[in-house]
């Protein structure tokens, strides 16, 4: 979050026919904004656990807490090819913050075995529960303070908005984006890492008390047992068709370039594991393909591809490019992405009228209640699931039916029960 600044008076010069008589009344100064105080540690910078005896002793200060437990993870973002933990956060009242450097052990064992049992508490938990899973670390029961924030309508959910506009307090963010693989790790960062997990329990607390002033605590509780029950991502089919600026590239041929430059330097990154785009950027992938250089002059020639990576791999680039103009046709990339789902929004006027009357009228209807309950339409009712439904619905178009479907696809019972009806209407009033 931006510190907010001070910003001196100016004398401004008087408007046309005003006196400026010094004995004239100046005027009044504008009240500064107050300052929100910066959140601090309660109890000090801890000292990083990183030994087998230090683990033990954290594992038994926090059994000897009460209460849910705050939980957060650092992971190395930007700079490593893996979405490991590099460090994990934790505060429990009573026990005070650890940070555990999840590096330094084979496994987090007795970790795990007092984490176990008490609900835990995480902002955006999607974010951290991957990586804290492959680590052994794994709730029996959550609250996620991004997704309450969701539910409860607060227009940003950020942590740092969120403790502002709850806790009156403000959170250094400073160093978000630092390479949290670096070891020693300095003090600073600890501090703000041990920041993240300081107002976890505060904040739940405040945000419960308001999901069930507005009956709203259900449908959280709802999301939150999803959440665990969300399995690991599966890897996209062409991860590499998300290379930034692919609208660029015209024709199957230099499509195959891509791919074969995205491969290559994904190898590498794992390898190393670095990030990709620290290897070469994806303009420089885009740049090869339109281009399709045929030697290390011309390649290094081309916009992007500078720095060591550009230039150890120099050959690999090369090879990649001649193995996407040595592919028979029958092997070249398809023109589009493939996807099981329905069209666009925007095309299905031309492919299906019926069915894009149906959308329109349950979109409007959506937002409506959606505003009604002070909450994001997104989280209201998914919109894959909305468009998947509209686009082929059951052929018994009634509440029913429409229920099993969206159940089917992941929907929860309370999105299912406020959302069914206007669903089910769109479909009986625009059949196919």
């Amino acid at each position: 979050m931006s510190d907010a600044r001070d910003i001196s008076d100016q004398s401004a010069t008087p408007p046309s026919g005003a006196s400026d008589d010094a004995s004239a009344p100046a005027p009044a100064a504008k009240a500064a904004a107050p300052k929100v105080p910066l959140l601090e540690l309660r109890n000090g910078l801890p000292p990083i656990t990183e030994t087998s005896e230090a683990l033990a002793e954290v594992a038994a200060a926090l059994a000897e807490g009460t209460g849910p437990l705050a939980v957060d993870a650092e992971r190395a973002s930007g700079y490593r090819y893996s979405a490991r933990a590099y460090l994990v956060q934790l505060r429990r009242v009573g026990s005070g913050t650890a940070l555990v450097d999840p590096i330094a052990f084979e496994n987090l064992d007795p970790l795990a075995h007092v984490l176990d049992g008490p609900e835990w508490i995480l902002h955006a938990a999607s974010q951290d529960l991957p990586c804290l899973t492959e680590i052994g670390l794994r709730p029996q029961s959550l609250f996620d303070t991004e997704l309450a924030g969701r539910l409860l309508g607060y227009p940003r959910v950020g942590l740092a908005t969120l403790v502002d506009e709850i806790l009156g307090h403000r959170l250094r963010k400073e160093h978000s984006a630092v390479d949290w693989s670096t070891r020693p790790l300095p003090d600073p960062w600890l501090e703000y890492a041990a920041l993240d997990v300081e107002p976890l329990v505060d904040l739940r607390e405040v945000l419960k008390e308001q999901l069930v002033e507005t009956e709203k605590w259900d449908w959280a509780q709802e999301e939150f047992t999803h959440l665990l029950s969300l399995p690991r991502a599966e890897p996209r089919p062409e991860p590499w068709r998300r290379t930034s600026g692919l609208h660029r590239v015209r024709g199957r041929r230099a499509l195959a370039a891509v791919r074969a430059l995205w491969t290559a330097r994904d190898e590498i990154a794992e390898r190393r594991d670095v990030t990709p785009g620290r290897i070469i950027p994806d303009s420089a992938i885009i740049e090869a393909a339109v281009g399709s250089p045929r030697d290390r002059t011309s390649l290094l020639a081309l916009r992007g591809f500078h720095g060591r990576g550009a230039h150890r791999y120099a050959a690999t680039w090369l090879d990649a490019l001649q193995e996407a103009r040595d592919l028979p046709e029958r092997e070249l990339p398809a023109a589009a992405a493939r996807y099981d789902g329905p069209p666009p929004p925007r095309a299905w006027a031309e492919k299906d009228p019926a069915a894009a009357a149906r959308l329109s009228q349950a979109r409007s209807a959506l937002t409506e209640l959606a505003k009604e309950l002070n909450l994001p339409v997104e989280n209201l009712m998914t919109p894959d699931f909305v468009r998947r439904l509209l686009w082929q619905p059951p052929a018994d178009a009634d509440e029913a039916a429409v229920e099993v479907v969206l159940r089917g696809y992941g929907a929860r019972r309370w999105q299912v029960g406020l959302t069914s009806e206007i669903l089910a209407t769109a479909i009986a009033e625009h059949p196919s």
